[in-house]
């Protein structure tokens, strides 16, 4: 099994563009990292290919900032985000 570190939670899903606004709470996360989204119904693992912070394009995101994420499959308020150690 893999191991991983939980580094944040989602506070928001816009479902038309398909972006998550996450709120990095421990650690950091890059473009190119693997990470796992875990909720009451949702549980997968996606690449980030795109991040951005006041809609400017950032390649990495540390603990205490707020960044929004493509993704590929739907996500609710209050799902954990973990990346793989």
């Amino acid at each position: 099994m893999i191991e991983e570190k939980k580094i944040g939670k989602i506070f928001a899903y816009f479902e038309k563009i398909g972006v998550a606004a996450l709120q990095i709470t421990d650690d950091y996360i890059e473009i190119g990292e693997k990470v796992h989204f875990k909720g009451p119904n949702t549980d997968f693992e996606q690449e980030i290919e795109s991040m951005q912070i006041d809609k400017k394009d950032v390649d990495y995101v540390e603990a205490g900032k707020s960044v929004g994420m493509q993704i590929s499959q739907k996500v609710e308020k209050g799902d954990e985000v973990y990346k793989a150690l």
